[in-house]
Parts: C-alpha cells; sequence; structure tokens
C-alpha cells in the first residue's frame, strides 16, 4: 500500500473515532437529563371538615295483630291518627310528613306456618318524617315516651338518619385544600432532597368520605355532626 493510500485512510479512521467518542458522549448526557427528568415526589394532601346534617329522616313504625282484619286496621288508623296529631304538636308541617308501607300478614296463608299462632293477622304502618329541621327531630326523639302514653308501641325503632345533602357547595375548598396540603409535603421533601419543585406530573382526587364527627362506637347515621374528608395524590417533578 502506498503512502498516497494510506493518508486518507488514516484520517477516514480519525474522523471515525471521534464520531463515536462523540455519540458515546451525546448518549451518555441524554440518559443523564433522561433520570434528571424523571425525578419526581408523591404525595398525599388531607382536608377534613366538621359540618352540621342539614335534613333529618325520622321513621316511626308501629303494628296491631288479631284474629279480625278490621278490627286490626281499626287500630292502625288510630294508632296513624295518634302518631299525626303527636307530629302537628311538634311543630311540623304535613308536607313534611308522609305515610310509608303498609304491611299486612297473614299468618295462616304463610308457606311455612308457624304452630300455635296468637294472632292470624298482622298490620304494619310507617309514618316518615323528612324535614330540613334537624333541631325539631333531635327534641322530638326525646319526646316519643308520649306515643307509649297513647298506647301506640314503635317497632323496629332505630331512631332517625341525618343526612349532608350540600357536599357540591364545601367541594372545591376542600379539595384546594388538600392540593395545597401535598404540595406543603412536596415542598419540605424537595428542600430535605436539596433539590427544587418543579410542576405538577400527575394528580388524583380521592372520593369524598362522610363520617360521623365521633368515629368510634356511633353509626354516622345517626350523627348529627358529620366529619368530611377527602384525601388528594398528587406527584411533583423535581429540578
Amino acid at each position: 500500500m502506498n503512502a498516497n493510500r494510506i493518508l486518507p485512510a488514516a484520517i477516514v479512521g480519525a474522523l471515525l473515532a471521534v464520531g463515536l467518542a462523540l455519540a458515546g458522549a451525546l448518549i451518555g448526557r441524554g440518559v443523564e437529563y433522561a433520570r434528571v427528568g424523571d425525578r419526581s415526589v408523591t404525595v398525599r394532601g388531607l382536608s377534613e371538615r366538621i359540618v352540621k346534617a342539614d335534613l333529618a329522616v325520622l321513621p316511626l313504625k308501629f303494628a296491631a295483630a288479631g284474629d279480625d282484619l278490621q278490627a286490626v286496621q281499626a287500630d292502625i288508623d288510630a294508632d296513624t291518627a295518634a302518631v299525626r296529631g303527636f307530629l302537628a304538636a311538634q311543630g311540623y308541617q304535613p308536607g313534611e310528613i308522609d305515610l310509608g308501607r303498609l304491611e299486612v300478614t297473614d299468618q295462616f296463608a304463610r308457606e311455612y306456618q308457624q304452630q300455635n299462632v296468637a294472632a292470624r293477622y298482622r298490620v304494619a304502618q310507617t309514618v316518615i318524617v323528612r324535614t330540613t329541621n334537624v333541631d325539631r327531630v333531635q327534641a322530638t326523639t326525646r319526646q316519643l315516651d308520649q306515643l307509649i302514653r297513647q298506647g301506640v308501641v314503635l317497632q323496629d325503632y332505630t331512631g332517625p338518619s341525618y343526612v349532608f345533602t350540600k357536599l357540591n357547595d364545601v367541594r372545591p375548598a376542600m379539595i384546594a385544600q388538600a392540593t395545597a396540603s401535598a404540595r406543603s409535603g412536596a415542598q419540605q421533601f424537595a428542600r430535605d432532597a436539596g433539590t427544587q419543585l418543579g410542576g405538577i406530573r400527575a394528580a388524583t382526587q380521592g372520593s369524598f368520605e362522610i363520617l360521623g364527627r365521633d368515629e368510634v362506637g356511633y353509626d354516622a347515621n345517626s350523627q348529627v355532626f358529620k366529619k368530611l374528608r377527602v384525601v388528594t395524590t398528587v406527584s411533583y417533578r423535581l429540578r
């Protein structure tokens, strides 16, 4: 091989080596930036608020039994009138009082008839109070003994249910508070890591929970005061 051919080959080899070196360096920096770009922190933000129920539902169920269906129904009609009179005296408006389902059971017509049935017919009626006057319902539950004195015996009484219906009114503020809580935690993490907090990479909002204010040992529906809770999960980029 003469000198004229050796020189171009050497130049080409040198250029190729430089190109490979530059490519390796660029690939290395690309991986470095990719790792930096993937750095993130995922935190959760909590928001809780105590609210008062704005709707109360009070079911009052009573029953009568006997062998004469007409007589049993007359007893139910008398009890219904007594319950309505009691509720009217408590200050409820007619639109707040409604009749629930009427249940009539013929013990002799049941597929699996019990032996020695005391009464053939059993009739049960429910009167339902539905009102936004939560305080009045609370007061009413403390005076139900007046119905007992009138001969009305309540069946399967579990008390009123208290409902909070204005979740949409507080939802935006609670989500903002939960998001701010998450960002505060992410900022603290970034400071501890010696880096800076970037923008939001991803975010999810958990469902709202409506709990009783006293969470342990009490049914949430029976409590006038509720605890609202929402948890947001937010991922932030780190710079």
